[in-house]
């Protein structure tokens, strides 16, 4: 009796941490290569897309089906700082309720807070790059990174 309980119990362990490995499509949680997601919304500019519900700031939103998302290679002001309100507003008005769609960085697919690392495209726009050429932002390149903030501006 003692076995059996014993493998049940390791059989569900093993069905949770395949689950954390793959990712969890309904929280939006995912762990490991963010290459292995399937979504059926793909865009040609992306690899994956999603509903954009959350601006945090000028350089993170997050993404039914992903989570938080972080612009690769830009910055944007923090909150209490010159332009944050601006930059803030600017991705509002590019991406809130809308289809985004995200190149995530292969190289590094997710930031020291898990945020997944992207380029990411509002009606085929490269946001990361508007805000750079708007100056709501300043490059940010933290290799590896298979983008080159550089070439945008």
């Amino acid at each position: 009796m003692r076995l059996k309980i014993f493998l049940v119990i390791l059989s569900l362990i093993l069905v949770f941490v395949a689950g954390c490995i793959q990712g969890d499509s309904n929280s939006g949680l995912y762990y490991g290569n963010t290459s292995s997601l399937s979504n059926s919304n793909t865009s040609s500019n992306g690899e994956i897309s999603g509903k954009c519900y959350h601006v945090v700031d000028g350089d993170t939103i997050d993404v039914e089906g992903v989570g938080r998302v972080r612009f690769v290679g830009v910055n944007t002001p923090e909150r209490g700082q010159s332009g944050y309100a601006e930059a803030k507003e600017f991705v509002k008005s590019r991406c809130l309720y809308k289809t985004v769609s995200l190149d995530v960085d292969d190289k590094k697919q997710h930031d020291k807070y898990d945020r997944t690392l992207a380029v990411v495209y509002v009606d085929g726009m490269n946001l990361n790059q508007e805000l750079l050429k708007k100056g709501y932002a300043e490059i940010m390149f933290i290799p590896p990174s298979e983008f080159n903030p550089y070439s945008w501006s």
